[in-house]
């Protein structure tokens, strides 16, 4: 395919189709975490798959961004949480640069939400609580991989999963050493509701440290 054609046949595929309900900007919520509730809702109500899936962007030793889809695992008052562990390639780069942003993105609502913070790490408990309580093949696949580092063949794999999974049965209370749960503690959040005629809705929360509360504005398409 040359790149004309294939220019054209991108521009030809169809995005922000709709149709897609009105954002009442008076009636949105006064706390992004309130705000990402109801969207939320919205998203599960209206069947979008995954909803709780998320790009976690972060920045290498070099300077480079890098960017993967995680699973979203609570939001509270602290902010949004994502686990991970300590000796994977996002694990030290959050060790070295803590500041990341987060983006959900649900198509079939015309729905985006994008937040940039720094990622902190929670206590050993709440570390250890959340990986005591994943399921069991997620817990064995934890520690089993060596993330990111070359894996020589399938056989090497399926040994590896074979030994986490004899010596889980064997240790079902074992923690991961190196299993973080880290949170995201937003400084600005954006709701974004496209619009078919690209007159797009934006409601950005921000806060400082010298501010009390976080400040609700409206954004320019």
């Amino acid at each position: 395919m040359s790149i004309d054609s294939l220019k054209n046949r991108l521009r030809s595929l169809p995005s922000l189709k709709g149709p897609f309900n009105e954002l009442d900007m008076d009636q949105f919520p006064d706390t992004p975490q309130k705000a990402f509730q109801r969207w939320l809702d919205d998203a599960i109500e209206g069947g979008v798959t995954e909803p709780h899936a998320m790009t976690l962007s972060t920045v290498d030793s070099d300077g480079l961004p890098d960017a993967r889809v995680l699973i979203l695992k609570n939001v509270d008052a602290r902010g949004w949480h994502f686990a991970a562990k300590a000796d994977s390639p996002k694990g030290k780069q959050l060790a070295k640069n803590p500041n990341v942003a987060l983006t959900f993105y649900w198509p079939a609502l015309g729905r985006q939400i994008r937040l940039r913070g720094k990622a902190m790490m929670l206590p050993d408990a709440e570390c250890a609580d959340d990986f005591l309580t994943r399921p069991e093949g997620s817990k064995i696949s934890a520690v089993a991989s060596r993330q990111s580092e070359i894996l020589e063949s399938e056989l090497e794999l399926n040994k590896s999963l074979d030994e986490a999974r004899t010596f889980l049965g064997r240790n079902p209370e074992h923690i991961e050493l190196g299993w973080r749960v880290f949170v995201v503690q937003p400084t600005n959040i954006e709701f974004w509701q496209g619009a078919t005629d690209r007159l797009h809705k934006r409601v950005i929360f921000s806060i400082t440290a010298s501010e009390a509360g976080w400040q609700k504005q409206m954004l320019w398409p």
